[in-house]
């Protein structure tokens, strides 16, 4: 949910109708992170969590990098914007974010893209915060409980967005567990809590990830219509728009898997991506800005999860209170 889909009005809203809300803090600085939790901390007294981008490994071939934005250069023009500077930086100020969270705590910390060391997730203890590490393997889940986090977002290949793998290996590319198999094979590796993450979008779907063994479910796509969402626009109206039939996992806006809506960019593209996080999420980034400011989404990178056609355009309280409903009527029905 990072790049501004998630935001204090949105994790409020969820927290007021019973859910847990979330503010991711990848791709915004930490003074910004800050002054996120601080209006979240404004508009509920309830738990909430924050979300960090693990720095990512210098090890990205940037002539691979320069031949992908020798075939960009034509969207750049078609757009009238210049690509982006791929060295831009490649650890979204997690050491500063880190810092602040020590500093002022807040209830529950998770990290996508890696597991932090076990000294951080030991300072994060020490301050009373509760970690989570995501997964998307038994052995990725096996690292996370060494280190010592608290509990583990078990996510499926379905998940709209990026991959939270640990290690970005394009020969893995297309090998993703789908969730109601994961969960098992997670449980059986580690005894941490589980939370099932990846294109759930009904409280049918959360009863069959209970019943498969995890501890809670975690839900992004279908929150991205709401109306405190702060996905774009074009964003929200593609994720219901019978246009866009399916989805895929695409390296071609950042250089990282990540499930997204087809569109003509991923189509004409998404083959040639080389595996360059963030170093191509850089390079893009301007051409999918002008493509959202022109209002053309065959441009931008529309992220939503397989079962993206189940959004329903309602509040976000609303929505917490029908899938917990919906929970409630599957589980006594299975009973």
């Amino acid at each position: 949910m990072a790049g501004g889909a998630s935001n204090p009005r949105l994790a409020a809203a969820v927290a007021a109708a019973g859910g847990l809300g979330f503010l991711a803090a990848g791709y915004k600085t930490s003074e910004a992170m800050y002054e996120e939790i601080r209006q979240l901390r404004d508009a509920t007294s309830s738990p909430f969590g924050v979300n960090l981008f693990m720095p990512q490994p210098h090890t990205v071939d940037p002539s691979a990098v320069a031949v992908y934005a020798e075939q960009l250069h034509g969207e750049a023009a078609w757009y009238d914007t210049e690509l982006g500077d791929p060295e831009a930086g490649s650890d979204d100020a997690y050491d500063a974010k880190v810092a602040v969270l020590l500093e002022d705590p807040v209830p529950i910390v998770s990290f996508t893209f890696g597991c932090p060391e076990r000294s951080v997730l030991e300072a994060f203890a020490e301050a009373g915060t509760y970690t989570v590490v995501t997964v998307t393997s038994p052995a990725e889940a096996l690292a996370a409980q060494r280190a010592g986090a608290d509990a583990l977002v078990v996510q499926g290949v379905e998940a709209g967005g990026h991959q939270g793998t640990h290690r970005d290996d394009p020969q893995l590319d297309g090998a993703g567990i789908g969730l109601l198999t994961l969960i098992p094979l997670v449980r059986e590796a580690v005894r941490l809590p589980v939370i099932a993450a990846g294109g759930l979008m009904r409280g049918r779907q959360i009863a069959a990830v209970l019943a498969a063994g995890a501890d809670a479910a975690a839900l992004g796509t279908a929150f991205l219509v709401c109306p405190e969402s702060g996905a774009h626009p074009l964003h929200k109206r593609a994720i219901t728009d019978p246009v866009y039939a399916r989805t895929e996992l695409t390296r071609a806006f950042s250089g990282r898997p990540a499930r997204g809506l087809l569109n003509r960019f991923v189509r004409e593209h998404g083959r040639y991506a080389p595996a360059g996080y963030p170093q191509v999420h850089h390079l893009t980034s301007p051409v999918r800005r002008a493509a959202a400011e022109l209002g053309d989404p065959q441009a931008m990178a529309l992220w939503a999860g397989q079962g993206h056609r189940l959004a329903r355009e309602m509040s976000a309280g609303a929505l917490v209170e029908t899938l917990a409903e919906e929970l409630r009527t599957a589980q006594e029905a299975r009973a």
